[in-house]
């Protein structure tokens, strides 16, 4: 079979090997393109993945900050009921532990 643009004898021969190695270099870059796209591909699908988790956590982490500050509210209701009755004494006493239990938490990390 013969090529269109390829003549007869020597010089025939030398364009049809010309040929080949642009075909054999087409292929090699090929074949180093198609590494390059698979290993984005990869990258990709790894980086959705991690994607992926990373949503479910910060989704996890919402659902425990939302119940702690349910709590938290919850708490703070309770102080200022008692900061509006007559047990302002038993609400004094209250702060004062607190702040005796922070200090001593506080002088006990510093010493370590």
């Amino acid at each position: 079979m013969r090529r269109a643009g390829l003549g007869e004898g020597s010089s025939g021969n030398y364009v049809a090997s010309g040929y080949s190695v642009y075909e054999e270099e087409n292929e090699h870059l090929q074949e180093g393109l198609r590494a390059k796209v698979t290993a984005l591909k990869s990258l990709s699908i790894d980086i959705g993945t991690e994607v992926k988790c990373q949503n479910k956590m910060l989704n996890e982490m919402d659902t425990d900050f939302e119940s702690s500050g349910g709590l938290l509210g919850a708490t703070i209701g309770r102080v200022k009921q008692l900061s509006r009755g007559s047990q302002s004494k038993l609400l004094c006493y209250m702060l004062l532990f607190c702040f005796v239990v922070f200090f001593v938490l506080y002088w006990f990390i510093k010493l370590r």
